[in-house]
């Protein structure tokens, strides 16, 4: 995976001053880097026998729906509030600045789903614990969670601790 970190670019002071972002866009245009990722999760949860796959808004969405397709597993997106148009439900967690809600459609999960959870970055981990949370709501196993990039030094995965987590990249 250093080929894939190597692609990874730091950008200084973005979205606000004092933050490194960690942007993956060098990733997204290069077709042999996604086949690499999409690869890997493949390989690492092949033992979790998923049946969907779960994306978060909105970089989770590019991984997760090429991981869907490879598996031919459907894809299910989680998203901010007011962007899914059918019955939805929700759940609101707290951010280290304020606090975020995800919702998902109420039939985009079944009760005796093993889903996936796939976003392209693990921080503090309330997003996905979140999105966790909407899977467990509707009676589904979370079978695995998948990153491509974790940020250690921000202790992410202590939120998702009981969960198989894998990140295939670490700063």
């Amino acid at each position: 995976m250093e080929s894939i970190k190597r692609l990874i670019r730091d950008i200084p002071d973005f979205p606000k001053p004092g933050i490194i972002f960690k942007d993956i866009t060098p990733i997204l245009g290069d077709p042999a880097a996604m086949a690499r990722i999409t690869g890997a999760f493949e390989k690492e949860f092949d033992a979790a026998k998923p049946t969907r796959i779960v994306g978060i808004e909105s970089r989770g969405f590019i991984f997760g729906a090429l991981l869907a397709q490879q598996l031919n597993l459907p894809f299910t997106p989680v998203r901010k509030p007011g962007k899914l148009p059918y019955d939805k439900i929700s759940v609101s967690y707290t951010l280290e600045y304020g606090e975020g809600t995800l919702e998902m459609h109420s039939d985009g999960v079944g009760r005796d789903d093993r889903v996936l959870v796939i976003d392209d970055l693990l921080a503090t981990g309330g997003t996905a614990a979140a999105a966790c949370e909407l899977v467990a709501k509707v009676g589904a196993q979370v079978s695995g969670i998948g990153f491509v990039i974790e940020l250690g030094f921000l202790e992410g995965r202590k939120r998702l601790e009981g969960h198989n987590i894998v990140s295939l990249v670490s700063f």
